[in-house]
């Protein structure tokens, strides 16, 4: 087991700390007065709220209690402590901040798009350290397991689609689901921004009949990427080529195409999202 240091240590708690607070504002103050019902526990202890009045933070942490007890049989025990801090911290601020009575807007739509933005940088914090949230995160670990040719993400949906479906049913405010839904998907794009960053490198594929070693001199020198070099063979025609594999930031696209242009404007040229680079001028595998 590698050894980590204090200054690894403090930050992780502090990373989990600052996302639990940025997660609690993002749904006491725009989530929660709008009626708009986040997925997991919390749409379920939402629900649970508004039909009976008992804190949200509470009802969360006895739903999760049983989650985690049932997840220490299959996952480490640091995935569990952390995760177990960050739903415990959470759910503190959520009832805390319940205690304001207070709404940062009444406009749904700022409510739903802002307060996704908080919630979701708030979970990519928690996750950057490894940790969850505790709920259907757990239920859908455990599930993935038991059906690995299913994407976690697709069993998270199922999950929320059930839960915000039946907050429709129950309360007919089909227009809070609307918005929930927006929510969600803004989620989604903030963890993505915590996690991979703004910047998404792009990995490039260019196939040329003659030219490949010019593209690749010419990408070395002037942009300083290394190019791989693929042996390809057409399915159609047969014949045999490289195929010139480069991995560059988002904002070297243009450059890249200006020289590809410049030697072969008849190059055949793929360019496909890479969300996680790690090495050789991308990030650091000890920041990963």
């Amino acid at each position: 087991m590698q050894h980590r240091s204090a200054k690894e240590i403090a930050r992780e708690w502090a990373l989990i700390a600052l996302g639990a607070a940025s997660y609690a504002v993002g749904y006491s103050f725009f989530f929660y007065p709008n009626g708009i019902v986040p997925g997991g526990v919390t749409g379920i202890a939402t629900i649970v709220n508004y039909l009976t009045g008992a804190p949200v933070g509470v009802v969360s942490m006895v739903i999760n209690l049983p989650l985690f007890a049932f997840g220490w049989k299959h996952f480490g025990r640091r995935f569990i402590l952390f995760s177990f801090a960050a739903t415990v911290l959470i759910y503190a601020f959520v009832d805390s901040f319940a205690l304001l009575d207070a709404a940062a807007t009444d406009n749904i739509l700022l409510a739903a798009t802002i307060g996704a933005c908080l919630n979701g940088m708030g979970l990519g914090c928690c996750y950057l350290t490894g940790a969850t949230t505790g709920g259907v995160d757990i239920v859908a670990k455990v599930l993935r397991q038991k059906y690995p040719y299913v994407n976690f993400g697709t069993l998270i949906m199922c999950i929320n689609v059930v839960i915000i479906g039946a907050y429709g049913l129950i309360f007919k405010n089909w227009e809070a689901v609307m918005y929930t839904i927006i929510a969600q998907f803004v989620v989604s794009r903030a963890i993505d921004t915590v996690l991979y960053g703004l910047n998404t490198s792009k990995v490039c594929y260019l196939i040329s009949q003659g030219k490949s070693a010019e593209i690749d001199d010419a990408v070395t020198s002037t942009m300083h990427r290394g190019v791989t070099i693929l042996s390809g063979r057409g399915g159609y025609t047969g014949q045999s080529h490289d195929v010139l594999m480069c991995v560059i930031k988002k904002r070297e696209i243009t450059a890249l195409r200006k020289i590809v242009k410049a030697i072969d404007p008849d190059a055949f040229f793929i360019v496909t999202d890479a969300r996680d680079v790690i090495g050789n001028g991308f990030g650091n595998i000890n920041e990963a």
